[in-house]
């Protein structure tokens, strides 16, 4: 049978669809009232003069938007390569339990693999056991040795202030 979707690379007019996914994603995880992105800053850092992120879209065989990934390159000191960090990944519930998601995730690591990229992560939110139960399913190993750090808002910018 073959599959009824594909998965392509974003383009500016998609950056509406892109940001709705954000939102919804958002909301999933109870964090919506972070969400300040607006569509001008996400256009540029998407396709603007210097990318800093990708994004790849699912979309069914009718074009209905289902699903999509944001990553972007990191690098790895003691392999000496490039890495993908996947930031955010997100179905629509409507859609779940299809397979896209794991089409999403063996898209991205054939395209790391082909990138020569070392290694393809990301961070789960600890209470989200679907997220955690299909990723190990997939063969997905949980770093618990690390403990991800954070500066944001006023405590980052006294720290620059500082500089």
């Amino acid at each position: 049978m073959a599959q009824d979707f594909q998965i392509r690379s974003a383009r500016p007019e998609d950056v509406p669809q892109i940001l709705a996914f954000i939102r919804e994603l958002a909301v999933y995880e109870k964090l919506e009232h972070q969400v300040v992105g607006t569509p001008e800053l996400l256009h540029q850092h998407l396709f603007g003069p210097r990318p800093y992120a990708e994004v790849i879209l699912l979309e069914e065989g009718n074009g209905e938007p289902a699903g999509f990934a944001l990553f972007f390159h990191n690098y790895s000191t003691f392999l000496t390569r490039l890495g993908i960090y996947l930031e955010d990944l997100f179905v629509r519930p409507q859609h779940r339990g299809k397979g896209y998601g794991k089409a999403l995730l063996l898209h991205l690591a054939k395209l790391a693999v082909g990138r020569g990229c070392g290694r393809l992560e990301w961070a789960v939110l600890d209470w989200n056991a679907p997220a955690i139960g299909f990723y190990e399913s997939l063969g997905a190993q949980m770093m618990n040795e690390w403990r991800t750090f954070r500066l944001t808002g006023d405590t980052l910018e006294s720290l620059a202030a500082q500089a």
